[in-house]
């Protein structure tokens, strides 16, 4: 491959490994490149699908001025014609969201500057929004915009939430046509057959994790940690 088999690029190891280390390094960063391209493949092929179905009218509950405020779906777009949302898996009922879900989102708070570049992006619960503002201040989660989707069948139509009221881990891409909300791309955390890893991609975690000697093994995301050092933990109030 050009690039790799002319050695172009200077080599990604340090003086005194082996020639056997130089050579598989060599075949690993050919099948890194291939996996590159595979990516921008797929891609390409989600740009490419076709319209999806219109949304219907939907009134979410987010923080305003003076208190809540029940806001139009369409009006979360601002001055973009997309909006990204993460569907936090946070049941009416729980008193903290799911732990992988708030790792995501960790994550996406890191990046919301460079994301509101190209996009809006909005976090949507299903428990109340007292919960959902009480836990996004545990978490640190400052200058995101969190709206709970509680007494609505938002979840339920985007197919966020099993027919149990189980809440699914799930991203989802909207666009805005005119006063039209149209959807775009949903991507669970599951793949089509089950299996997981689905999102992995949307978390610098798991692609961090890959690189070491260890892999990710069977580790899961904790709550407990991850507000350790932030004060002590105390659950979100409950619903009046």
């Amino acid at each position: 491959m050009s690039g790799i088999d002319d050695q172009a690029m200077p080599p990604f190891w340090p003086e005194g490994a082996s020639a056997e280390y130089q050579a598989a390094r060599v075949e690993l960063a050919k099948a890194e490149r291939t996996l590159r391209d595979q990516v921008e493949a797929v891609a390409a092929a989600r740009r490419a699908m076709p319209p999806g179905p219109v949304s219907a009218e939907y009134e979410l509950t987010e923080d305003g001025p003076d208190g809540p405020v029940r806001t139009p779906l369409r009006d979360l777009f601002g001055d973009h014609d997309t909006l990204f949302t993460y569907h936090l898996m946070f049941a009416p009922d729980d008193d903290e969201a799911c732990p992988m879900c708030s790792l995501w989102v960790d994550g996406f708070r890191g990046v919301t500057a460079h994301l509101a570049r190209h996009t809006a992006f909005v976090v949507i619960g299903k428990a109340p929004l007292d919960k959902l503002r009480a836990w996004a201040r545990l978490r640190k989660w400052d200058g995101l915009r969190i709206l709970s989707s509680y007494g609505t069948t938002f979840n339920a139509d985007m197919n966020a939430e099993h027919p149990d009221g189980a809440q699914r881990p799930m991203v989802s891409v909207l666009r805005k046509e005119g006063d039209t909300v149209r959807h775009f791309y949903s991507l669970p955390a599951n793949h089509i057959d089950g299996s997981e890893r689905a999102i992995d991609l949307l978390s610098p975690v798991w692609n961090v994790l890959d690189l070491l000697p260890g892999g990710r093994g069977d580790w899961y995301a904790g709550n407990d940690y991850a507000v350790a050092d932030r004060g002590t933990r105390t659950a979100p109030s409950k619903a009046n």
